[in-house]
Order: structure tokens, then C-alpha cells, then sequence
């Protein structure tokens, strides 16, 4: 007797939703798991994980543990991590614990450190800060 539709879980426990590039959704999506997005998608997010491809569009707010944006947002993002490759186009504020961000990228927003839990963990007596990575290569001076 075949399963019902959607009842599949891959044996390691994990699993991937992915969107393709010809699929277009407009409506609220949340998942428990991983989410790819190749497509266009109107409406807020909420996933595990979420991985933007370059030609994707997001217009809505993303909330997720890691988000890797690599293609046009219009909305906010809030996760743990954030990582906003070169070829994103974002319109929103970012709200993270870990920033990183390419050269290259466009963002029109506020970038806010999540407050709260992160700003209490303690490692030897020392407080951790917030960390904001900006991936660019060094700028030599004049004076070099």
C-alpha cells in the first residue's frame, strides 16, 4: 500500500523543503524543517533553516535559527545567524545574533543585535558580544 503524500522523512531525521524557481506562493509558510527557496514567495516565513537562491523573491518577514539570503527580501529578517551573500537585495531591517555580510550585497534596513539570552551567556567571566562580520577584503591607505 503507497504512503500518503508528504508522509516521507529521509532516515537521518532531518529533512528539506525546497521551492523551485518555476513556483510561485502567496500565503504564510511555516516549517519545522530546512527550507530552500528558489522561487517567489508572498508572505512571512518561519523554518529551521532557510537558504535564499539568487534568483528567489521574498516579500514578506523571515524568521528562522540561520538564514543565508541570496536573492531579493522585502520584509524583515530575524534569526540567530544571518549570512547575506553578495547578490542579495534586501529591504527590510535584520535583526541577529551573527552577522555576515558580503561585499557587494545591498541592504535598505536597520541592523539590530538580538537582545536578551545572547547578551548574558558568560564565557570565563567575560561577557560575549554581539559579533557583525563584514566580508570585504582590506583597504590598503595611501600611506602603505
Amino acid at each position: 500500500m503507497p504512503k500518503p503524500l508528504g508522509s516521507h522523512r529521509p532516515m537521518h531525521g532531518s529533512t528539506t523543503s525546497i521551492l523551485g524557481g518555476d513556483t510561485a506562493i502567496s500565503g504564510n509558510i511555516s516549517a519545522t524543517a530546512d527550507l530552500h527557496i528558489e522561487g517567489r514567495v508572498e508572505g512571512d516565513i518561519t523554518c529551521t533553516a532557510l537558504i535564499q537562491g539568487e534568483g528567489s523573491e521574498v516579500v514578506g518577514a523571515i524568521t528562522a535559527e540561520s538564514a543565508r539570503i541570496a536573492g531579493h527580501v522585502d520584509g524583515s529578517v530575524t534569526a540567530r545567524e544571518v549570512v547575506i551573500l553578495k547578490s542579495a537585495r534586501i529591504r527590510g531591517d535584520i535583526v541577529y545574533d551573527a552577522l555576515t555580510i558580503e561585499q557587494g550585497a545591498q541592504l535598505d534596513g536597520r541592523l539590530t543585535p538580538r537582545t536578551g539570552q545572547a547578551q548574558s551567556i558568560t564565557r570565563s567571566g567575560e561577557s560575549l558580544e554581539q559579533r557583525l562580520v563584514l566580508a570585504a577584503p582590506a583597504q590598503k591607505s595611501e600611506e602603505d
